[in-house]
């Protein structure tokens, strides 16, 4: 009776799988050859700080460690260049708006107490990237990315725990595919940036609370991350 059974889902399996992997006409079967083509892109994403902190114990014997313990869906809009280079590289240039904010919390070691701090941002971000794809098959193109992320942040502001600079480079890596549909090209991508620049502002003239000084002095580095879902129209 096993066998039987066996051989009846082989008998349906084999077909099933030699179905899915049959050509099909292909949709818009020349546009990755053009040598620029454009879309746009929208997506959600999430920030990160990544923080290095240093232990430092005020005059009353505080010490404060800070953390971003909850994200927030943040969200990205942009537009695409994509340069054709050879069959399976393309050069992607992506000017985008993200935005989204930062909920970060301040711990004191030895009390529990909390101080907690929203940092919305605005970022405006070039995206350079070299995207690597395989082989066309019916509709569909998987490839992976990588590349550099300059931004800038609009949305700095004076007066709180914690102050970053505006500017910040970063390295993304992702991967993504394309679909192939009758009147445009539909492409999902996941990548991950990683920020390269140090930002925490520690000249802080801007301050009028002096209280405030000490999550600063509490901090060698801060970081950003990113994670980000788009989805690109062509």
């Amino acid at each position: 009776m096993l066998r039987k059974f066996l051989c009846i889902l082989l008998g349906i399996a084999v077909p099933v799988l030699v179905c899915s992997q049959a050509r099909k006409v292909q949709n818009r079967p020349y546009i990755d050859q053009r040598r620029v083509h454009y879309g746009f892109v929208i997506g959600i994403h999430m920030q990160d700080y990544e923080f290095g902190n240093n232990g430092f114990v005020t005059d009353d014997g505080q010490t404060w460690f800070a953390d971003v313990p909850e994200y927030s869906p943040g969200f990205t809009v942009g537009v695409l260049g994509e340069l054709y280079l050879n069959k399976y590289f393309a050069l992607r240039l992506i000017p985008s708006l993200d935005f989204g904010d930062k909920r970060i919390i301040f711990h004191e070691q030895n009390t529990g107490e909390e101080y907690r701090q929203t940092m919305k941002s605005c970022y405006i971000s070039v995206p350079l990237s070299v995207k690597y794809a395989a082989e066309r098959f019916n509709n569909y193109r998987p490839y992976l990315m990588a590349g550099v992320a300059p931004s800038v942040d609009l949305m700095r502001k004076r007066q709180q725990a914690l102050r970053t600079k505006s500017f910040d480079c970063a390295i993304e890596i992702g991967l993504g595919c394309d679909f192939y549909l009758p009147f445009f090209k539909l492409i999902p991508e996941l990548k991950f940036r990683f920020g390269l620049a140090n930002l925490l502002e520690k000249n802080r003239n801007d301050l009028t609370d002096l209280s405030l000084l000490k999550y600063t002095q509490s901090l060698d580095a801060v970081s950003s991350k990113m994670i980000i879902l788009s989805f690109y129209f062509e």
